[in-house]
């Protein structure tokens, strides 16, 4: 040590320079090739695509807290009309349209980049090591943590050279038979076996890693190829699989809307089972099955049910059952007597005792447009308040209320309205709430007057000739979901090819063994040693199981052979 002149003690050979004075270290330019290369080693860093993939996940999550147009778009505009001050804020982040924002699609194409650049070296590396011969043995296995030595006599009459390299051909036949990848390296005086083993660990690996980009590929890809689409069936409606036919639809960028597969759907019945009064969970819907009738550009016809996660296949669609509820059917008549609308109209369950709000509206036949605000029980009862309510989903007392509005219904100019909401501002109540009327109260099979002498509503009745009570006096219909995805059965092979991938890296072993023999006299020295690549606890029980298997075919061992298990330097 000496002293420097600012009486810092430093190392003798430190080289102290003046700031400024030229000789500071300083690192070479990269310039802008060397700063592509940096940037290229750092995105294909597996720390890199792990970071990726992390955010990839947290990107989907608003994905699943806030309605996506590609699969709710009616839930999207209603997010709109219940929140008008956050919704455009969220818009503009496409938090609408996550899947396809810039942002989560920036994620995808930089991960999938990064695996790539992961994988293909790593791949080549993996090649390479698969064609080489196993390392050459150490010159001192007694300096590797699990090692054994074994002293065995040679029989009289038999050469000690002879019996160790009898005894290296015993031992690499047995490690062959093992799984291990051998090669034999005699030296002067010695005879030695190099086994390897374990390299499914990095196939696995680079299998997982491989996997990712095909799932990323098959999700990428097929989703261009997938569409959604929703339809509501009243029971005995029939749907055709055409655009024009779908309530919403929702296709991928390569899909031909114009060449879906042709086949026609009809809801045939519907049927539902709840829990009668008086047992535990009463009121609660037992089951839900769909029983539809397809018919095929064949002619073939072949009925069956949709059930909820029970879908049914069509021709490479899956129909899956979304909701379902009552759809009375309503007949209005004008003042002359004239039917102006005659529909079963979808009520929206509000509850699970299926109260159920829903909307008719009559554009024409009429002085004035009308439009009717309705309630539907099926089994009606009245609160302590004097408010209706439903106290069973089944139809043991159905009521329906209406509200009646009179006036301009906004669909005249072309603007797009909802068939499930009313908008009132530029109508006029006559019957219910403040108007001094009271509301429509209706049961299956009545008719009553429409206010100021419109003419009249009749809320029909369905049930079959011969039925009790009010069993089927009322429609139901089923909400439908009809979803192609091609994409679906590669992406499942990938995520299996993975989840292989991942438990072969995970749980097998790579390790090396080698057995030496060296002739000593009239005996020879046998040496086993094991060396772990990563993590491998089971090693030295490994090596255990190589000495026992081997010393069974070895004569007799003398009486000095010892296990030694200590690391000898």
């Amino acid at each position: 040590m000496t002293d420097s002149a600012d009486g810092v003690l430093r190392p003798s050979d430190h080289a102290d320079a003046a700031p400024g004075s030229g000789d500071d270290i300083a690192s070479p330019r990269l310039g802008v090739v060397g700063w592509l290369r940096w940037g290229w080693r750092q995105l294909t860093s597996m720390r890199t695509a792990l970071v990726l993939l992390l955010l990839l996940a947290i990107a989907a999550v608003p994905g699943s807290l806030v309605p996506q147009r590609s699969a709710d778009p009616n839930g999207v505009t209603q997010y709109f009309t219940d929140n008008p001050d956050l919704a455009p804020v969220l818009e503009n982040l496409s938090l609408f349209d996550v899947y396809t924002s810039p942002w989560f699609s920036a994620i995808y194409i930089l991960l999938f980049i990064s695996l790539i650049g992961c994988v293909l070296p790593r791949t080549k590396h993996h090649w390479k090591a698969l064609r080489s011969e196993p390392p050459r043995t150490p010159a001192r296995l007694s300096r590797l943590d699990d090692h054994r030595t074994v002293t065995v006599s040679v029989p009289e009459g038999q050469d000690a050279s002879e019996v160790a390299a009898s005894a290296v051909d015993t031992a690499a036949a047995q490690l062959r038979k093992s799984g291990y990848r051998v090669a034999r390296y005699d030296g002067r005086g010695t005879f030695s076996v190099s086994a390897e083993r374990g390299y499914l660990r990095e196939t696995g690996n680079l299998v997982f890693h491989a996997a990712l980009v095909g799932v990323l590929i098959a999700v990428g890809v097929g989703g261009g190829f997938t569409y959604t689409g929703q339809r509501v069936l009243v029971e005995g409606q029939a749907f055709t699989n055409s655009l024009l036919d779908y309530s919403s639809f929702n296709p991928g960028r390569f899909v031909d809307s114009n060449a879906l597969a042709p086949y026609s759907m009809t809801l045939d019945r519907f049927d539902v089972t709840y829990v009668p009064p008086g047992q535990p969970g009463s009121g609660q819907a037992g089951d839900f099955a769909a029983n539809v009738t397809t018919l095929t550009p064949g002619g073939e016809r072949q009925e069956g049910q949709v059930r909820v996660n029970h879908p049914l296949d069509v021709q490479g669609d899956r129909v899956y059952l979304l909701g379902n509820g009552y759809a009375p059917t309503v007949t209005i008549r004008n003042a002359e007597g004239v039917e102006v609308f005659h529909d079963s109209v979808a009520f929206l369950p509000q509850d699970a005792n299926m109260t159920s709000l829903g909307v008719i509206k009559v554009a024409d036949g009429m002085p004035e447009q009308l439009g009717l605000i309705g309630f539907f029980y099926p089994t009606m009862d009245t609160l302590t308040s004097g408010a209706l309510t439903s106290t069973y989903g089944d139809l043991e007392y159905p009521v329906l209320t209406l509200r009646v509005y009179a006036g301009d219904l906004g669909i005249d100019d072309g603007t797009p309205r909802s068939v499930y909401t009313l908008d009132p501002t530029d109508m006029t109540q006559i019957a219910g709430g403040d108007s001094g009327t009271p509301a429509l109260t209706l049961m299956p099979g009545d008719t009553q007057d429409l206010p100021n002498g419109l003419g009249s509503i009749t809320f029909e009745n369905e049930a079959p000739e011969g039925a009790t009570g009010y069993a089927g006096s009322v429609k139901r219909f089923a909400s439908l979901s009809i979803h192609r995805d091609l994409a679906g059965p590669w992406v499942l092979a990938f995520a299996t090819l993975a989840t292989l991938g991942l438990l072969a890296a995970l749980f097998v072993p790579r390790r090396r063994m080698w057995v030496k023999a060296t002739p000593e006299g009239s005996a020879i020295r046998v040496e086993y040693a094991g060396l772990a690549r990563g993590e491998d606890p089971t090693l030295a029980a490994a090596v255990d199981q190589v000495v026992e298997r081997h010393r069974s075919s070895l004569p007799a061992p003398d009486d000095q052979s010892r296990p030694d298990t200590g690391k000898v330097d």
